[in-house]
């Protein structure tokens, strides 16, 4: 199947430098689908010149005239810069021109204009940030990871239907395993908001695993870990800042003496396939599950690799059906809840 994506060349910490290297690497490896860059025109053809690549039919550019700064408010942002490259990158998947699109801007201001455009698939009453961890046995998805910090237990419900229907499209697994963030195993565990959640997915048709605490989710227990957007973006920010901390630990040790120098050395293989599997750029790229539309937010400080990574994973949902799937499965979920309301109140 070949998809279309549109890239947010404009957003970002680095903006073209980083964005559309990306946007020609990808091409090199799926050079049937085709990449929009949207943004100023000149600013583009700048960087692709640098690259010695031209427009064609594979690589096109769409012109916006504005864009939003990394600090700009979400809400002037989406009142005031309604051609910025944010919005007309979103407006290309509203219009079906494109499948998906992805954008290192502000967070915030991509969110708010992707839910003012887009809108929410019906069931869904808010949209989730979704994304990858590194695991023990491969990777995990979590969410919600921002979009929401305070939550109801039927929230957590939708977030469970969109991460379990998330993982199906993107990794073929007909019936993931979810966990339920905690401090604790045990059903008595937890606020009211998560033991309620706890009953809702053990009613639904989900492969509901329980309780899991933070350390289940590097161990890979699970395939999907729910919890609400406050609690999962403390755990990202907290793996992130370990991640770096033994990193600079590392560092530190080979750099001590020559004989930990020539140590490192040795150590290179080691080192190189370590490094790879922590990569964070390898799982860059956080999808807004819950739209109607493929949005994909990458790091704003992401490199050519991330950006990327990003690209690829929008274009892994687009290529699965995933917006389909979300569809379907919530709107099953609520034919279940309705008729089994029916036949408790004849």
């Amino acid at each position: 199947m070949d998809i279309t994506l549109a890239i947010d060349a404009m957003g970002g910490d680095h903006g073209t430098t980083v964005t559309i290297p990306a946007a020609v690497e990808y091409l090199k490896q799926f050079p049937d689908d085709t990449i929009v860059l949207v943004g100023v025109p000149d600013a583009i053809e700048a960087e692709l010149s640098v690259l010695g690549v031209q427009p064609g039919v594979h690589l096109r550019i769409h012109p916006a005239t504005e864009v939003v700064g990394m600090d700009e408010q979400p809400q002037s942002a989406l009142r005031g810069k309604k051609d910025s490259s944010m919005r007309v990158s979103i407006n290309l998947v509203k219009n079906g021109e494109a499948q998906a699109c992805v954008s290192a801007g502000n967070t915030g201001a991509l969110m708010a204009t992707a839910r003012y455009v887009l809108k929410t698939i019906p069931g869904i009453d808010r949209p989730a940030i979704a994304s990858y961890l590194p695991t023990k046995t491969g990777r995990i998805c979590m969410l919600d990871l921002g979009a929401n910090t305070d939550c109801s237990a039927e929230h957590l419900l939708q977030f469970a239907l969109m991460g379990s229907t998330l993982v199906t499209a993107l990794e073929h697994k007909p019936n993931p395993s979810v966990g339920l963030l905690n401090i604790g195993s045990e059903d008595i565990k937890g606020n009211e908001v998560v033991k309620q959640a706890a009953e809702l997915l053990r009613g639904s048709d989900l492969n509901f695993y329980g309780n899991v605490e933070g350390n289940d989710i590097f161990k890979g227990t699970t395939d999907v870990v729910v919890c609400d957007g406050f609690v999962g973006n403390v755990a990202l920010k907290t793996t992130e800042g370990l991640a770096q901390m033994l990193g600079g630990f590392l560092r530190e040790e080979f750099g001590r003496n020559v004989f930990t120098k020539l140590a490192a050395v040795v150590a290179m293989p080691v080192l190189k396939s370590f490094k790879r599997r922590v990569d964070h750029r390898r799982y860059n790229g956080a999808s807004f599950l819950g739209l109607k539309g493929i949005v994909v937010k990458s790091h704003g400080s992401a490199d050519v690799l991330a950006f990327r990574t990003a690209i690829e994973r929008a274009a892994e949902e687009a290529r699965g059906g995933m917006l389909q799937h979300i569809s379907e499965h919530i709107e099953k979920w609520h034919h279940q809840r309705q008729t089994g309301m029916a036949s408790s109140h004849p």
